[in-house]
């Protein structure tokens, strides 16, 4: 059987050509795979037979909304979606004032190991497919009913460890027949797989690269984020120095604030002397608790932006969406696995049979 909608256009087109059908039939099922059909039966202008024949020979993954919760605060909507396979995943939906921005996942769970972050804390599953990517982005835009311009890779996962399907996903929501949503109206987010980011480059998409950055040093570093025992700092920001020179996108760098961890003048400093000649900005970000996390928000984060803003450094603190709803990446998955545990206990499944009771803040 064909995942058919992980395919490009170009490829539909000759897979259709393979089962004997005219060429002009691909566009007609790729429009109607992102409108959001969720079989074949809804391709409505397509004839019974030709209905029935890709029934027999393809399928189609629409997730199904298992939860939803929306900010009182400010609008923002968090999905957990349970896929075919009964596995979960997170979108959330935010809101701005140049539009509607959806942070998705790319892996079910995540293999990193952050310290602070709730969707490494039951491993890595799977990973999704440039289809349940796609669905994302397409079944969060229909069911909220508002239009999406802007992507986050940012959810649960690491995109440059699911690296082929994320271009893929990339190349489809890109298609002008699809959801054509330009590159530079997505963000990419990598904890600093440093050869990934290498092979990025070389594509020279207009994407934003996000480099969840952190700490400014091998110790802190490597004690919140055991990518960093293998990479190091300082050829993160080699690669980063690398990409920007190839690329000419200049980079973000995640710091999520902890209390007494990364958070003091000293690292300021640091900081400050890593990104020095390099163009690029830091985006501070407000930690938020995780039950299972002994790491706490800092109390120091308008003190850290002074201290960097003194270096020259450009520096935002991240609005904080969703705080209501569990919207910080993984949080709602976990609550979910929480709660069925003990029935998992009591019929002896494994999590990743059992499903929806696995899986940044975007």
């Amino acid at each position: 059987m064909t995942d058919i909608k992980s395919m490009t256009l170009e490829e539909l087109t000759a897979w259709l050509k393979d089962q004997g059908e005219p060429a002009f039939r691909a566009k007609q099922i790729f429009h109607w795979l992102y409108r959001g059909v969720s079989s074949f039966d809804e391709m409505t202008d397509l004839s019974k037979a030709l209905r029935e024949k890709l029934d027999s020979l393809a399928f189609l993954t629409p997730p199904q909304v298992a939860r939803k919760q929306v900010s009182r605060l400010d609008g923002t909507i968090k999905y957990l979606w349970e896929l075919s396979d009964g596995n979960c995943v997170e979108s959330v939906l935010m809101r701005y004032q140049h539009g509607n921005t959806v942070c998705i996942s790319c892996q079910v769970g995540c293999r990193m190991g952050c310290a602070f972050c709730a969707s490494t804390l039951a491993g890595k599953v799977r990973d999704l497919t440039p289809a349940e990517m796609i669905d994302q982005v397409l079944f969060t835009q229909l069911d909220s009913g508002a239009p999406i311009s802007n992507i986050v890779l940012m959810g649960i996962g690491e995109p440059l460890d699911n690296f082929e399907t994320v271009m893929r996903f990339l190349t489809l929501v890109n298609h002008p027949e699809g959801l054509n949503i330009g590159m530079r109206h997505i963000s990419l987010s990598t904890c600093g797989l440093t050869e990934q980011i290498d092979k990025l480059a070389q594509y020279g998409l207009q994407l934003t690269l996000s480099v969840s950055l952190h700490a400014p040093d091998d110790e802190t570093r490597s004690r919140i984020m055991p990518v960093n025992r293998s990479v190091g700092v300082e050829k993160l920001m080699d690669t980063c120095r690398r990409y920007f020179q190839t690329t000419g996108r200049r980079i973000s760098y995640e710091y999520a604030m902890i209390d007494g961890v990364n958070d003091s003048d000293r690292q300021a400093d640091l900081l400050a002397g890593l990104l020095k000649g390099m163009p690029g900005h830091v985006n501070l970000i407000p930690l938020n608790d995780v039950e299972e996390s002994p790491l706490k928000p800092s109390r120091r984060v308008a003190a850290f932006q002074k201290r960097l803003e003194r270096h020259g450094v450009t520096v935002t603190v991240r609005r904080r969406l969703g705080s209501d709803i569990d919207a910080s990446c993984g949080q709602l998955r976990r609550k979910a696995m929480r709660e069925t545990e003990p029935r998992r206990e009591r019929t002896g499944g494994d999590s990743r049979e059992t499903g929806r009771k696995e899986d940044e803040q975007p």
